[in-house]
């Protein structure tokens, strides 16, 4: 046990740009396009960390997430989906790293009951089968749905949110991913939502589904919170469609091992004997060190083909994704079949939601193409979508 939980530890500066959060909705299938800005439909949080305090108010719909400019108009019997992503909707984006195994929860509630973090009603969860909903999300290209419930028309929230277990074996471990999408049911439903659970206030830090040793043997996860209520109407058929942004995922990644050997494959799936359930190195190592040398920093790649993020692959055997960095990023080689974009010299530019000025800020000055640095106050600056 000391071994795995030393191996996780140290996984933990490479997951720290693993994180999520919600991009995008789709309503019966139809793509509802970029939803996390202030001209969208999401009130979006200022990066992708995770809440780690269930007392926090941030718990309702994550940090500094007012209301946004657009509404989604739905209708009872709708199809709904969330579309999570790690850091952008191409298809090279990992979605969330696959380590962040756990479950997925809906919430719905009246818009001004639930901004206030009241009223907060349980419309589905999916938890642990022998798979996780995690996994099963990655598998379907970052996407998750519900059907909109036969209520009373007006303005509500939608609040998906992921529970990453990766780190959850000690207290306040486990990471909480949440975003409230803003909806307007116009369908004359004859359904009243129940009187709701308050978020913060329905979890507990030590509740089982919150306290939990991913890596011990287990037989069985309890979803936090209430149960589903019984006016909800269940989860839609899957309905991924073919697009450049959606992108259907493999629950089996190839991760490469070492110079000399074919890469391996690490499967998502848990078997449901007991022994299956503690990692083990080879399960989740990072590449072995090549004796190759490095990569020299390399440029975008020609207009219409995206560039590697830090700590995203950019080169391989068979990659079929983004080859090469972004300016201030090395590719850098560590087998032949992975490469991965790494700090260079000097400040990089920064990625979305990161700092790029404020005062007596010595970091990165501008943001990587297609983001803006928005002046917040004299001392923080963050790269955003335009």
């Amino acid at each position: 046990m000391r071994i795995t939980q030393l191996f996780v530890l140290a996984s933990v500066s490479a997951l720290a740009y693993s994180h999520a959060t919600i991009q995008a909705a789709w309503i019966n299938g139809v793509d509802q396009g970029q939803g996390d800005s202030r001209n969208g439909y999401i009130r979006f949080p200022p990066n992708n960390s995770p809440v780690l305090e269930v007392t926090s108010s941030d718990m309702t719909c994550n940090k500094n997430s007012g209301p946004v400019a657009k509404t989604l108009q739905v209708k009872a019997g709708d199809k709904f989906e969330f579309e999570w992503r790690h850091q952008s909707r191409t298809a090279g984006d990992q979605i969330i790293d696959p380590s962040h195994k756990g479950p997925i929860l809906v919430y719905i509630a009246n818009t001004d009951q639930g901004a206030a973090g009241r009223g907060w009603v349980k419309l589905y969860e999916d938890g642990y089968n022998g798979q996780w909903a995690v996994e099963r999300l990655r598998a379907n290209g970052g996407r998750h749905g519900i059907t909109i419930p036969d209520i009373a028309p007006g303005k509500y929230l939608l609040r998906a949110e992921i529970i990453a277990l990766h780190e959850a074996f000690s207290a306040k471990g486990a990471q909480f991913y949440m975003e409230c999408v803003q909806i307007e049911v116009t369908s004359s439903g004859s359904k009243t939502l129940p009187a709701g659970v308050s978020l913060p206030g329905a979890y507990s830090a030590n509740d089982p589904g919150i306290l939990f040793n991913l890596y011990n043997g287990f037989q069985s996860y309890t979803i936090p919170g209430p149960p589903v209520w019984d006016g909800a109407s269940g989860p839609p058929q899957s309905s991924v469609a073919a697009s450049s942004a959606s992108t259907k995922i493999s629950s089996a990644s190839q991760v490469p091992t070492s110079s000399t050997s074919q890469p391996t494959t690490l499967q998502t799936r848990l078997s449901t004997s007991s022994t299956a359930h503690t990692l083990t190195s080879h399960a989740t190592t990072t590449p072995a060190q090549s004796t190759t040398a490095p990569a020299q920093p390399t440029t975008p790649p020609a207009t219409g083909v995206k560039a590697g993020y830090i700590y995203e692959q950019c080169a391989g055997n068979n990659w079929t994704g983004p080859k090469g960095c972004y300016e201030g990023l090395v590719c850098t080689e560590f087998n032949p079949w992975y490469s991965q974009c790494l700090p260079g010299q000097g400040p990089r530019p920064a990625s979305i939601w990161e700092q790029c000025g404020g005062q007596d800020w010595p970091g990165a000055k501008t943001c990587h193409p297609g983001l803006v640095c928005n002046v917040l106050n004299p001392w923080y600056s963050q790269c955003i979508r335009p």
